[in-house]
């Protein structure tokens, strides 16, 4: 801001007024996400809460956080709500019993992961971030995250894509089940 605007209008006065609008923001999409009957409308309304959360990280003068929220939350979370309400079946269809061998296998698997990471938070020598020390700065994150740990970066972008994947054949053997059933109806 310029000397001569500085006479008119605080510098405070605009800081407060932009996390006013932040604040805005957040609770009027909240309000978006919960009100609404149509769930794509409460979709959006997320988004624009999180990216309103994302604004009070700016504020609180962490930048990095605030581009995890816009990528992840608003880039991912959200879009995979989308896809998720796309690829669900319609209501009105019967859904087939599950598959009790699948049910319980799936159980076994969830018991010993999480058994498997209770045992490796209660052994890990766990220390403050301070003792720790080194760069929190994005520029040293970067580095790391295409450095020392390339591998673990790029197996999550592989499990992203085995997700997509996924989604895309479900969705095209739904496609093809509810396009037999009609047929036999016809």
């Amino acid at each position: 801001m310029t000397p001569v605007m500085a006479h008119y209008i605080r510098p405070e006065v605009i800081a407060y007024a932009c996390f006013g609008l932040v604040l805005l923001l957040v609770f009027a999409g909240a309000l978006i996400a919960v009100i609404p009957k149509n769930i794509i409308y409460n979709v959006f309304g997320l988004a624009t809460s999180l990216i309103g959360v994302a604004g009070l990280f700016i504020f609180l003068g962490s930048e990095f956080l605030a581009m995890m929220e816009v990528l992840i939350y608003v880039g991912a979370i959200a879009i995979a709500i989308v896809f998720a309400i796309m690829l669900s079946q319609p209501m009105h269809l019967q859904i087939p019993p599950r598959w009790r061998p699948k049910v319980i296998f799936s159980l076994v698997v969830s018991a010993v992961v999480f058994v498997s990471f209770g045992v490796l938070v209660a052994h890990t020598d766990w220390q403050a971030a301070a003792v720790r020390g080194g760069s929190w700065q994005v520029r040293r994150l970067g580095e790391l995250l295409l450095t020392r740990y390339e591998l673990a970066f790029e197996l999550i972008s592989l499990v992203l894509l085995v997700a997509i994947i996924g989604a895309i054949i479900t969705a095209a053997a739904l496609g093809r089940a509810q396009a037999g059933r009609e047929e036999e109806e016809a």
